[in-house]
C-alpha cells in the first residue's frame, strides 16, 4: 500500500468531527480551576515578598473561594480525580501562601 496524505485526511477528519468536542470540554474543564486559582496568586506572591502592600479584595477572594468549592464539589459527586487532585492542591497552595503572609 503506498503511503499517500488523501489516504489519511479521512481519518484524521473523522477523528476531530467525532472526538474533538468531548476533548475541548475536557481540557476547558482542567484549565478553568487552575485559571481561577492563579488569579490571586500573582497579588499574593507580591505581598508575601514585600513588592506590594494591597491585598487582593476579600470580596473577590470570597466568590473566587466559593465557586472553586462548588467546583470541587462537582467533582466530588463525579469522581472527576483530576479536579479533585488539581483544586485540593490550588487551595493548599492559596492557604499556604496565606498563612506565609500572616505569620510573617
Amino acid at each position: 500500500m503506498k503511503f499517500s496524505i488523501n489516504n489519511i485526511k479521512p481519518a484524521i477528519s473523522k477523528f476531530f468531527s467525532e472526538h474533538f468536542g468531548q476533548l475541548s470540554a475536557d481540557t476547558l474543564g482542567w484549565l478553568a480551576p487552575i485559571v481561577i486559582h492563579c488569579a490571586t496568586i500573582p497579588s499574593l506572591l507580591a505581598l508575601l515578598t514585600g513588592l506590594s502592600d494591597k491585598t487582593p479584595p476579600i470580596d473577590v477572594i470570597l466568590f473566587m473561594w466559593a465557586g472553586l468549592v462548588l467546583l470541587f464539589g462537582r467533582a466530588i459527586i463525579l469522581k472527576d480525580m483530576f479536579n479533585i487532585i488539581t483544586i485540593g492542591t490550588g487551595f493548599i497552595v492559596q492557604a499556604t501562601i496565606m498563612a506565609l503572609i500572616l505569620f510573617k
